[in-house]
């Protein structure tokens, strides 16, 4: 080549490197990533000692549905499991006589049963659902007020005396708008504004209100046995708080009384919250922390290049099974895991007498294990 060759390739070449500098430096997108302070990762130790008490899961077929989200036992008996196709499988709790109770063109993530019968679901495409005995599907709740959505109905629970609480994991990105579930998390949990919050509404009334807020992705929602207080995950900060039911607004990133955490600096994402027997409260880790994820925490301009790259590039860890047990005070009482991650993205644990139903993200099987 010659020397003028030489010159127009380099030319060339820096023309793209530049446009590419441009691009991850300049180039627009939604999320405004913020500084926090992320702990020093305590890995598998203590109460979290690494184990093999979830390998070798046993399975339940759910034919070509993916997902087993949120699974739970009906006032009727049977095992529901909510699907990523946004069907709602019913089944005898050994996995036979499966049938779709419902669809609600959406992708439910959580659920549970009222007084009535009715599974009160939250499903972050359509708000608040009510599904009667028969799988008619109406909505309960879209909006806080005129112009305050919930944007991402995650999980939920019934009080003994009606009201419903639900986390609305994001008020800034939704996956409506933004191309489904995961793509709207990895937003909020990239850019770390704590928008997240628990939302209570009285069906009594019809008035829904906010309960706490200030969470980094508000994920999976539990009762205390007294109705008094409620366990909250918090997905983007590793940790599980303690509320007041009765708090009204409540910033939990201000120094109150009716807040507190119970579990911090987790070993990976906690997801849903179960109340199993005898006081224990399951929790699943979606995944395990990632040293180079918290080494971005007070680096929001890299998690902001990050956000300009093909998300397979993002530091999300690598697959790992991990379930456990808590009570009420915090105490780990249980814990299962699987350092190979078989069964992928464990998201929550629902315990009956005799089995322990494993939740999965994007498993094609629901495992459990015996009691």
């Amino acid at each position: 080549m010659s020397a003028f060759g030489v010159r127009r390739f380099a030319g060339a070449a820096g023309l793209v490197l530049a446009g590419v500098a441009a691009y991850l430096c300049f180039w627009p997108v939604p999320a405004e990533p913020v500084s926090w302070s992320a702990p020093t990762p305590p890995g598998f130790t203590a109460a979290y000692a690494q184990n093999t008490r979830l390998a070798n899961l046993r399975t339940i077929d759910i034919g070509n549905e993916v997902g087993p989200e949120h699974l739970a036992i009906g006032p009727d008996g049977k095992l529901y499991a909510a699907m990523e196709s946004g069907n709602l499988l019913r089944m005898e709790p050994n996995g036979g006589k499966r049938e779709v109770f419902a669809n609600t063109g959406g992708r439910v993530l959580g659920f549970d049963f009222d007084a009535k019968g009715r599974m009160i679901a939250a499903d972050p495409m359509k708000g608040l659902l009510a599904i009667d005995v028969g799988g008619r599907v109406s909505t309960l709740v879209d909006r806080v007020s005129a112009d305050d959505p919930v944007r991402y109905a995650n999980s939920i629970v019934v009080a003994p005396d009606g009201i419903i609480y639900f986390t609305d994991a994001s008020t800034r990105f939704g996956p409506v708008e933004w191309g489904g579930t995961y793509q709207a998390s990895v937003l909020d949990i990239m850019e770390q504004s704590a928008s997240g919050r628990v939302l209570a509404h009285d069906p009594a009334t019809r008035i829904t209100r906010v309960v706490a807020r200030g969470f980094s992705f508000a994920n999976g929602i539990a009762l205390s046995a007294d109705g008094r207080t409620l366990f909250v995950s918090e997905t983007g900060r590793y940790r599980i708080w303690k509320i007041d039911s009765g708090a009204r607004d409540l910033d939990v990133q201000g120094n109150s009384p009716q807040s507190r955490k119970l579990l911090d600096n987790l070993p990976g994402y906690p997801d849903n919250l179960m109340r199993g027997r005898d006081g224990r409260i399951w929790v699943g880790l979606f995944r395990p922390r990632n040293p180079a994820a918290d080494a971005l925490a007070q680096r929001p301009f890299l998690r902001k290049v990050l956000l300009r790259l093909p998300r397979s590039w993002l530091p999300l860890g690598t697959p790992y099974g991990h379930v456990f047990a808590f009570d009420e005070e915090g105490r780990v009482t249980e814990d299962l895991q699987d350092p190979k991650g078989a069964y992928p993205e464990t998201t929550g644990a629902t315990e009956t007498a005799d089995r322990l139903y494993i939740h999965s993200l994007h498993a094609r099987t629901i495992g459990w294990v015996p009691r």
